[in-house]
């Protein structure tokens, strides 16, 4: 059977039923979301999972791709386990591709100009790639912080006032004297204006630990384990790592 998204008042689900049932329905809509994690810890097959859902509802997914991470294979293989016609999800989403902070910043104006209800999705695959590369210029770090925290105002206001879920995706660093902790690139910046935060980790067999950090209406460390399969992701033998009332 094929994963049916539903129309919630105040959430979308992700197109993963496990997740759902650790978010209480899914991403809720008029805020950001943030989900962060090392390379291959599977954040960008979340966005492609909650993408195709949303897509299949006839609603438009824009799709920001800072890195060029998107795979229409890998879509086409997620349309394909859902019984879903991978052309017709396409035509419903719009892919937005810049390639400096300042083309990243001109998107994100440009979104607050052209949202409309048509648009069910924001998904910008990732926030930090060119945020980086900026800073790697030898730019002032106060004037690019400035910069990405203009961007995500943009984004906040969009979500807030047109009711449309920001899916983020983010990059990660260790600490330089604490090597265990794990620092989200952007800092406070992305943790003040991402009103959930998703972690995602890779576990010593290769699993992934999905925790919830942050959260409006949920208590946080609530965690599941799954694994990266050829349709999107399914649940492991370890189970939810919350207690289901």
């Amino acid at each position: 059977m094929p994963f049916v998204m539903e129309e919630s008042p105040n959430k979308i689900q992700t197109g993963s039923k496990i997740l759902d049932t650790m978010l209480d329905g899914g991403y809720e809509k008029d805020i950001i979301t943030t989900i962060y994690g090392p390379a291959g810890s599977g954040k960008t097959v979340l966005c492609l999972l909650c993408s195709t859902g949303i897509a299949r509802t006839g609603k438009k997914v824009v799709y920001v791709d800072s890195e060029g991470g998107f795979s229409l294979e890998r879509l086409n293989q997620i349309a394909l386990h859902t019984s879903q016609d991978c052309k017709k999800i396409l035509d419903n989403i719009v892919f937005l591709k810049p390639t400096s902070f300042a083309e990243q910043k001109k998107s994100f104006e440009k979104l607050k100009d052209i949202v409309n209800d048509k648009i069910g999705l924001i998904i910008i695959d990732t926030i930090a790639m060119l945020y980086r590369l900026e800073l790697g210029k030898g730019e002032d770090v106060q004037e690019v912080n400035r910069e990405l925290a203009m961007q995500i105002s943009y984004l906040t206001e969009i979500a807030r006032k047109k009711g449309i879920p920001v899916l983020i995706t983010n990059q990660v660093y260790t600490d330089f004297d604490d090597k265990e902790k794990v620092n989200i690139v952007g800092g406070d910046i992305l943790k003040y204006g991402s009103k959930c935060l998703i972690e995602l980790q890779i576990t010593p067999n290769g699993n992934r630990r999905c925790i919830l950090k942050k959260h409006r209406s949920l208590e946080a460390e609530r965690e599941i384990l799954f694994k990266i399969v050829e349709g999107g992701i399914i649940g492991t033998k370890e189970g939810i790592g919350f207690k289901l009332f």
